[in-house]
Parts: structure tokens; C-alpha cells; sequence
């Protein structure tokens, strides 16, 4: 397998020169804790750190044995051996951690080799040892050997994660912060992480299931601790800003961002034909179109053309009645996503975030959240995330009614979907839905950068054809005269629904619309259409430069109002396997120029759906007010006729 251009090879010799220094980690070590405290643990009578010897030792004289000379030391050979009780035979989950946590390691180790020649900290280390280190280098000596120790921390927590994953049953095991994080060196920040890791153990691993959980999510939040460390640390660029590859485990590190196995998810949904997706026709025309914009993706390249040519949607809305066909719709495109990458042969990652994802503990529904678009990101899939009912799962800001937890869940989409650091790549896409738009926080709602209106049949023939849909073939009923499906059509469809918004359909924004177009005419230079933008605002504050980007990307996906040939997705050697720079070449040439035309239907679109949330929020909330007022006037009522 060819390295992508940005990518390095980190060597399987330089990993495995490390394993005799990772075995003595794991074999013992002393540590006296300075951040952390240590555990309360199931058995006061045993110190801290020592396991619990249940293994056969020879009491032949001259035999060397572990030596147990010092009882605060950290084994976790011992500590892990000791998970299942009293069984005298390492258990095959037991081995799975050890091997793993010295593979993580080694890897580590190597990885800080990697850094401290890039960064020139290994002859700064040579000249301190020979004591030849300048007092002018000492800073610089100081903030190195602090960004070596983030960057061996975050990989050994990184690989710890990645390999054991595969192992990880369905027990659930809660660690809470890792505090035990040393900067001053390599060393030293792998002990004290590793003495923390032998309390969790003691602790909470009580049998084999656990004890992989326990060090599963151990290594995730010595990842978050780290990430978070790293924001303000300096000298990290030669980590943050590189990405290396170890063959032999199928891993990618790319800076502070977690690894994923590159690996489909299992879906068990029922897939949905487009034909069975009734109305709604441009929502299906653009699910259908980025289904096969996803499938550009280079996974070399680590780049889909759509991304860099412009018109790949990262986030989208779909807000309708329910009823309407939102469901169907997510049916629909995660299913042809799927037949795509079963004939390329890519992996696909389909996930759901849902209200179970809402969790009392605190910081834990932010770590479901961000673990959800962790999952989706990975570069090594293409991913397909979707949140159903975003409206009760993530909370409004200033809302009473938000628990911790849903507004937990709104600040990390916020931060995830366009945030300082969010990076789109263009092998993932992630759709919102809800019955309530109205309820979703603004700023959130403004990062979804197109949006559906899932209106469901509208038409006399939408019903005629969803209705001979859903009764099937077991009668004989006759069908009459009809076309079935004809109005179904999708190009023919999708003209007549983008030509329909060449004017606005809410009232509030056809009262701008017309005031504008009486005073400038006809809206056919950036400056009138600058004005008719400054008169929306004007009528709604929230209409802000946000949702001018959304409008913009929205006609360059019109500029690319084109699918894909169906060919392609069949035969790959057609478009998929193609390298980077020809798949751009062969889209450029589907690409058609923007117009006017376009540019109005794009803001009639998104302006209409802001109005039609505020006014369905104003709504909402005055018939509230009225419900509330009617309930003081029948209790004021009662009151009175029971003093009577």
C-alpha cells in the first residue's frame, strides 16, 4: 500500500526496539504520585500499588523470581493478572491488555524518538547530558521536553484506544479525569499515567470484561487531558500538523486526533428505495446527489475534489411535519451510501445520536457527543451521521427546560461543525432533523450549511403514488387513470420545486421581497441582491453573515447540479479509483455556471426557512402565553366560587 503524500512510515524496527523499556513499565516501576491521590480499593489491608500474588512462585533456592522488595511500586503485570481473582492462568482478555498496552508503549516511545530528532531535542538532550547545554538553550530545552512528554502521553493513550478496541465488550466502566499528567519529561508522564492506570484496575476492573473497558476508557480520557493540554503548549507543530503510519496495526496518527479503526459499521435499518421517497423532491435530489458526492472521496489524497472545487454539503436540516418523510429519507441515503461503498469496497460508518445519548453523569453526554463525531470523521471511512430529533436531544442556551447534559451536547456540535479547529475533508456529511426547528438553538441551526424542507406528498399524484406504494401487490384494485410515479421523476421534479422559490414562500419574507423589488427592480447585480440580504436582516437580527456563507455554499452546490453517472458508482474503474487530481478534472467539467437565478432561489430558500422557524417559535410561544393565561383565569374562577 502507497503512503499518502503527507504521510510517514513509522518503521516497525524503531517500535520493537522499544519493547524491553515498555515490559519494564509494565513489569514495575515506583512512582510517588504528586497531582493525583490514590484510590480507595476493595481490600484496605493491601497497600496501594501491590496486586494481589495468586501466581505459582518456585521456592527452589537460587531461583530468581519478581522481585516484591519495594511495596509501593506499580506491577501491572501483577495488577492485571489479578483482574479475574484467583485464577492462576492468564485469561486470553488479560494477554489481549498486556500486549496491547505494551504495543501502545512501544509505539509511544517511538513516536517521542520520531518528534525529538525533528525538533532538534535530541541533541539538546545530548548536550545536557555532557553538560555542555547553554543557558540560552535551557527554555528552549524545557518546552520541548514538555511538548515530547504531550505528544508520548496523547500517542500511548491514541494506540491503547485503537488496539483494544476490537476487544471491548458491552460492560461499561466510568474512570472519571485522569489527573496523574506530568509534562516534565517522556518518562515521568508515562509513569504517572500508568500509576493512575494501576489504581483504575485496582479499583474498578473486577473481572476480564471490566478490565478491558477500564483501560479502553482509561486511554480516551488520557487522549481528552492531553488534546486539552495541548492547546496552549508550544513546540507541537512538528506532531500537531503530521500524520504517520504504523503498517503492521492499521494505524494512522494524525497529530492530537483520535485513530479509529478503519472499519464499516453493521446496519440493520430498511433501506429505501428513491422511488419509494414520495415528494419531497429537492430534499431527495440533494440526498441522492452528496450519496454520490461521498463516494469522491481520495483516501490518499485524504481529500473529496467536492471539498476543494466547492458545493460539498459537511452539515445539513431536514425540518418538516411529522409524517412527512424524514425517516424514509435517512432510509434512503444511508442505503444507497451503502450499495456505493459495497461495490468500491470503502468502509462505511453509519451512526445515530440519540437521547439515550443524554447521560445524568456529568461531562458524559459531552463525551458520547464527541465520541459520535469522532466516529463519523475518520478519515479512513466514509461516514454518514445522523441526529433525529436534534431538537430534544440538544438544548437551547437560556432554555430553563435544557438539562446539563443536552447543552452539553449543543456546545460540542457547535465546536464540531464549524468550529476553530473542524477540518472538512469531505468523506463524512451529517444531517439534523427535526419536527421543531423552532426549538433548536440558533447558533446551532446556522451551522447546518443546506437545508431540506421534508414536506412530504403534495400533490393529487404525490398521494395517488404514495398510496399505491404502501398497499403493495396483494389486490386487485385497479389503478386508474395515472402514471404511477410519473410526477416522481426527479430532474423534472426538482426544476419545477427550485423554480417555485423564485419567489419567497413565507409571508414575512414576501413583504421584504416586494418592498426591495419595487425600490431597486429586478434583483440582477450583487449590489440589489446585497440590498434585499440588508433588508432579511433588517426584518429578522438573526440573519447574520452565517447565513450568508450557507447561502454562497448553497449556489455552489447548484453549480455543481449534476449527479454523478450511475456508471461510475457501478464500475469504479470508471470515477473511483481514478487518482485525486483526474477525479477533480472529470468534475470541473460537470460543473455549470452560477446565476442569477440561482442565487435568488438560494436565499429565497434559506431566508424562507428562518422565517418559517421564527414564526412557528413566535407562535409557539404565544399560544403558550394564551395557556397559561386561560389556566390563571380558571383557577382565579374556582378560587373565588369556592370562598363563595
Amino acid at each position: 500500500m502507497s503512503l499518502p503524500i503527507d504521510q510517514m512510515e513509522l518503521r516497525e524496527e524503531d517500535i520493537r526496539k522499544h519493547y524491553p523499556a515498555a515490559v519494564a513499565m509494565l513489569d514495575g516501576f515506583d512512582h510517588t504520585p504528586r497531582i493525583a491521590k490514590g484510590r480507595e480499593m476493595a481490600a484496605p489491608e493491601r497497600s496501594s500499588g501491590l496486586a494481589t500474588r495468586r501466581r505459582f512462585r518456585s521456592t527452589t533456592p537460587g531461583l530468581v523470581t519478581r522481585s516484591t522488595a519495594r511495596p509501593e511500586g506499580v506491577h501491572l503485570v501483577d495488577r492485571i493478572e489479578g483482574a479475574d481473582g484467583d485464577d492462576p492462568l492468564v485469561s486470553p482478555a488479560q494477554a489481549n491488555v498486556m500486549h496491547g498496552l505494551r504495543r501502545a508503549l512501544a509505539i509511544a516511545l517511538a513516536m517521542g524518538e520520531q518528534f525529538a530528532e525533528a525538533t532538534g531535542l535530541s541533541d539538546l538532550k545530548r548536550a545536557n547530558l555532557a553538560g555542555s547545554l547553554g543557558d540560552d538553550k535551557r527554555a528552549t530545552f524545557s518546552e520541548l521536553l514538555t511538548a515530547e512528554a504531550l505528544v508520548v502521553l496523547y500517542v500511548f493513550g491514541n494506540a491503547t484506544a485503537f488496539l483494544l478496541a476490537a476487544h471491548q465488550g458491552e460492560d461499561s466502566v466510568e474512570v472519571g479525569e485522569v489527573e496523574e499528567v506530568l509534562t516534565d519529561n517522556a518518562q515521568l508522564a508515562l509513569h504517572g499515567v500508568l500509576w493512575e492506570l494501576d489504581q483504575d484496575i485496582a479499583a474498578l476492573a473486577t473481572d476480564d470484561g471490566k478490565l478491558v473497558s477500564c483501560v479502553c476508557a482509561f486511554a480516551e480520557q488520557v487522549m481528552e487531558k492531553v488534546a486539552l493540554r495541548a492547546q496552549t503548549a508550544g513546540r507541537l507543530e512538528a506532531f500537531a500538523s503530521a500524520s504517520w503510519r504504523v503498517e503492521a496495526d492499521d494505524l494512522t496518527l494524525q497529530g492530537f486526533t483520535p485513530a479509529r479503526a478503519a472499519k464499516g459499521s453493521t446496519l440493520t435499518m430498511t433501506f429505501k428505495k428513491p422511488n419509494e421517497v414520495v415528494g419531497n423532491h429537492i430534499a431527495k435530489y440533494q440526498a441522492m446527489k452528496l450519496s454520490k458526492m461521498l463516494m469522491a472521496y481520495d483516501f490518499d489524497r485524504r481529500l473529496n475534489p467536492f471539498a476543494e472545487l466547492g458545493g460539498f454539503i459537511f452539515t445539513f436540516m431536514g425540518d418538516g411535519k411529522p409524517g412527512t418523510g424524514k425517516t424514509t429519507l435517512i432510509q434512503m441515503m444511508a442505503g444507497l451510501i451503502n450499495d456505493y461503498c459495497q461495490v468500491a469496497g470503502y468502509p462505511f460508518r453509519y451512526q445515530n445520536l440519540s437521547t439515550d445519548n443524554i447521560d445524568s453523569y456529568q461531562g458524559k453526554s459531552g463525551q458520547n457527543a464527541k465520541a459520535f463525531i469522532n466516529s463519523i470523521i475518520d478519515p479512513m471511512v466514509i461516514g454518514f451521521g445522523t441526529i433525529d430529533d436534534i431538537d430534544q436531544l440538544a438544548g437551547k442556551r437560556g432554555d430553563r427546560q435544557s438539562s446539563a447534559g443536552q447543552l452539553e451536547i449543543t456546545a460540542v456540535l457547535m465546536e464540531s461543525f464549524a468550529g476553530a479547529n473542524t477540518v472538512v475533508r469531505g468523506n463524512c456529511t451529517f444531517g439534523m432533523f427535526s419536527n421543531y426547528p423552532e426549538n433548536v438553538d440558533d447558533a446551532l441551526r446556522q451551522r447546518a450549511g443546506a437545508r431540506f424542507l421534508v414536506d412530504g406528498p403534495q400533490t393529487r399524484e404525490d398521494y395517488i403514488d404514495i398510496l399505491a406504494l404502501l398497499m403493495g401487490k396483494n389486490h386487485s384494485i385497479p389503478l386508474g387513470e395515472h402514471d404511477l410515479f410519473e410526477a416522481q421523476a426527479i430532474q423534472k421534479a426538482v426544476a419545477a420545486s427550485f423554480e417555485s422559490h423564485s419567489r419567497p414562500h413565507e409571508e414575512g419574507l414576501m413583504k421584504v421581497f416586494d418592498r426591495v423589488h419595487s425600490s431597486v427592480g429586478e434583483l440582477d447585480t450583487i449590489a440589489k441582491m446585497g440590498t434585499y440580504l440588508k433588508a432579511i436582516q433588517e426584518a429578522d437580527e438573526r440573519f447574520t453573515g452565517r447565513a450568508i456563507k450557507n447561502i454562497t455554499d448553497a449556489v455552489k452546490v447548484r453549480a455543481m447540479d449534476f449527479e454523478l453517472p450511475d456508471e461510475w458508482m457501478e464500475n469504479p474503474d470508471l470515477f473511483l479509483f481514478k487518482d485525486y487530481d483526474t477525479k477533480r478534472d472529470m468534475i470541473a467539467e460537470l460543473r455549470v455556471p452560477i446565476t442569477t437565478d440561482m442565487v435568488i432561489q438560494e436565499i429565497n430558500r434559506y431566508a424562507d426557512s428562518e422565517f418559517r422557524y421564527a414564526d412557528k417559535s413566535d407562535e409557539v410561544a404565544i399560544e403558550a402565553m394564551v395557556r397559561d393565561f386561560g389556566r390563571q383565569e380558571e383557577a382565579k374562577k374556582r378560587y373565588l366560587e369556592g370562598k363563595g
